[in-house]
């Protein structure tokens, strides 16, 4: 921390209580259904194998829904013994041609989308897909100026839904022990990538449903047309996946900015705030970024009542990329240094994964678990984009709702599962160590330790540019507006006492 900011919380400006609230339809999510089935996957070796399954079940539609999309992705073995292609393009393709009845609707972001669309060999398959009929590309561009389409849905046959953060395309692929050196985690061009981790959820019943009806919406808006409700049939649940919860109802949240015949949704953002107010205990995080003015005032407003929670956040070391880490990093450091004037009972951690050799672990995950009460996954981040200028969609389990006190045992399983593949422990070590010492962050640091860990986050010396960037949230606007705002009304720490620079 800088030496020049104030060392005491008592010194920082107090900050008004956050009220909590229940989920609410039209509030804080769009809509609360049931879900048969549901189960959290992790990392993209399960989530690519398990979706490959699924879409071979279909029988009428897939909907692939996302915001970076690569032909060339594997999603199965090198060698299938029926010679089924292993990338997603070829997949697609061979997949129609086995079912008659087969219509394939892929939307991706239109940013970028021609040169995503025509690098490597996708020229061949995009070719291949504009002859086929029963496959249909559309790029979404229905955003305002600077943002982009965020979602990551894929929906077969309208009832056996996927929800969260991992996009299927490149670089993406590795398994949950993230091994060093592991020749498998090569891009389509053979050459090595860093270690990732990401998550996602699968889902079924009426909880899929809403999220078909969210896709052919999206599908709608972005000129493709209007697509029909399929019949309700039984879902194909992928064999050998357990589900982690059965007959549980489910907020579905969005961010949705006003534009076009777009209306406007701020329910991920609401819905943040009101699980920040409702935790007793714990808050685990798992996010790309930590760039939200908002998100760290409500960090910040709880850290300072001496029975509030303790807040674990998992991140990357860097960003990905250098512009981003431009903004989002530098706005991360800055904002650690403000919450940390707040946290006068010592509650607030950022953490990063590193593999057994010390290579960084990147967190594309968008996980948040308070107590074992709530869990939460989607594709929002913890930045402005996320709150009000980008296409987002999460999806919430509350043990708080009738009938759902069942869940709470598997919410902390989720928490001490994910924790414990960071550290490299088995989940009963986490378990226990929580136990023990009534805190998640003590656990950590007791079981903290050489090779495959968490490494404690320390704010990185900043560049004078870099501060620009982030301190008046020039790639990462608040809102359409915002965007177009003078420079004078910007400000990162609008809500929270900035840093004294040294």
């Amino acid at each position: 921390m800088d030496p020049d900011a104030p060392q005491d919380a008592e010194e920082a400006p107090p900050l008004p209580p956050l009220q909590p609230h229940p989920l609410e339809p039209g509030r804080n999510c769009w809509r609360i259904e049931r879900a048969d089935q549901a189960r959290l996957i992790v990392d993209a070796a399960d989530y690519f194998a398990i979706v490959r399954q699924a879409m071979m079940t279909a029988e009428k539609r897939i909907m692939l829904i996302g915001w970076d999309f690569d032909a060339r992705a594997r999603i199965g073995p090198a060698w299938h013994p029926q010679f089924i292609p292993a990338n997603i393009g070829r997949f697609v393709l061979w997949l129609v041609r086995q079912r008659p009845e087969l219509e394939v609707y892929l939307l991706r972001w239109d940013f970028g989308a021609l040169k995503a669309l025509f690098r490597g060999t996708t020229p061949i398959t995009v070719a291949r897909w504009a002859l086929n009929k029963r496959i249909h590309v559309k790029l979404d561009g229905v955003h305002p100026f600077g943002a982009s389409h965020h979602q990551k849905i894929v929906v077969i046959d309208g009832n056996l839904a996927f929800c969260g953060g991992i996009d299927i395309t490149g670089n993406r692929w590795d398994t949950r022990a993230h091994e060093d050196d592991d020749p498998r985690r090569v891009s389509t061009y053979g050459a090595p990538y860093p270690p990732w981790h990401d998550s996602t959820m699968a889902l079924t019943g009426p909880a899929a449903r809403a999220l078909d009806e969210l896709a052919r919406t999206r599908w709608l808006l972005a000129g493709g047309g209007e697509l029909p409700e399929l019949p309700d049939r039984p879902a194909v649940w992928p064999d050998g996946l357990k589900p982690h919860f059965t007959g549980v109802d489910v907020a579905i949240s969005r961010t949705q900015p006003l534009y076009g015949a777009m209306e406007e949704a701020h329910e991920i953002e609401a819905l943040y705030l009101d699980m920040i107010a409702r935790a007793k205990r714990t808050v685990y995080i798992e996010g790309q970024y930590f760039a939200s003015g908002l998100i760290a005032e409500a960090i910040a407003r709880r850290l300072g009542e001496p029975d509030g929670p303790e807040f674990v956040l998992v991140t990357p070391q860097w960003a990905h990329g250098w512009l981003e880490q431009v903004a989002m990093d530098t706005a991360r450091s800055r904002l650690f240094e403000a919450v940390k004037q707040y946290d006068k009972y010592d509650r607030f951690r950022i953490y990063m994964p590193f593999t057994a050799k010390g290579e960084a672990i990147y967190v594309h995950a968008k996980i948040m678990i308070v107590d074992d009460e709530l869990f939460r996954q989607g594709s929002s981040n913890l930045n402005n984009r996320s709150m009000r200028l980008d296409t987002e969609c999460d999806v919430t389990l509350d043990a708080s709702l009738p009938g759902h006190d069942r869940i709470r045992p598997q919410i902390t399983a989720l928490r001490d599962d994910l924790v414990a593949e960071h550290l490299g422990v088995k989940p009963a070590e986490v378990t226990k160590a929580s136990e023990e010492t009534g805190s998640l962050i003590q656990a950590v640091e007791r079981l903290r330790g050489g090779g495959r860990s968490l490494h404690v986050y320390e704010p990185p010396p900043l560049t004078l540019g870099g501060k620009f960037v982030a301190e008046n949230q020039l790639l990462d606007p608040e809102g359409p507006g915002s965007a177009f705002e003078p420079l004078t009304k910007r400000n990162l720490f609008r809500r929270l006492r900035k840093p004294k620079d040294s």
